[in-house]
């Protein structure tokens, strides 16, 4: 990957930060070649701050970072997309991004696992989620065969409700088991996909 960094006088980049997941543009900031460097080695978007006259990783105050997935550079080498996974709002102001838009899509199962990981990075005291990867991957585990049990039970009867509201529990807890072993349920449709294409 080239990256023009002279091109401008400062040396200094425009890098759009995107979230991986929904897509939704979080912000813009600015990187020299060694907000870049920084970035690559520590996993975690930094940037070249020109009001604090530095380099900054974003979230090292507030422990919102931004996990870096990746980085594209654009068709002049001199602008950089960077896809990352935010732990909690990226503005300053508490918003979700800097133009004040929820960063979530219509997809309600990637909003859920958005927020199961907010929760598992920030614990909130009353949060089941919390609760839930505190007591580690055995329990979580044995929650979602559990689960599994009781919707099998239910599929045996004719009472769909029933059925319906375990089948939700046992996809919510199957989320938190992807989650703590460090994978997301986007990652299950593509193996799918590989095995329908054989």
């Amino acid at each position: 990957m080239i990256i023009n960094f002279e091109k401008y006088p400062d040396g200094l980049v425009p890098a759009i930060i995107q979230d991986h997941q929904t897509h939704k543009v979080l912000m813009l900031g600015f990187m020299n070649e060694e907000a870049y460097k920084q970035t690559l080695s520590l996993g975690k978007v930094t940037f070249y701050s020109r009001s604090k006259n530095r380099l900054w990783t974003k979230g090292e105050e507030s422990g919102h970072f931004l996990e870096l997935k990746s980085i594209a550079v654009d068709c002049d080498n001199d602008t950089l997309l960077i896809k990352a996974h935010p732990n909690g709002p990226t503005c300053h102001t508490g918003a979700d991004t800097c133009w004040s838009e929820p960063n979530h899509t219509d997809d309600f199962l990637l909003y859920l696992e958005e927020i199961i990981n907010i929760r598992k990075i920030a614990p909130v005291e009353d949060s089941y989620v919390a609760k839930m990867f505190a007591k580690g991957i055995n329990k979580i585990a044995q929650k979602v065969g559990e689960e599994a049990v009781e919707m099998v039970i239910e599929a045996k009867d004719n009472n769909p409700e029933l059925f319906l509201n375990e089948s939700a529990d046992l996809l919510f807890h199957y989320l938190l088991l992807l989650n703590a072993k460090g994978h997301t349920l986007a990652e299950v449709p593509s193996i799918l996909q590989k095995r329908h294409s054989k």
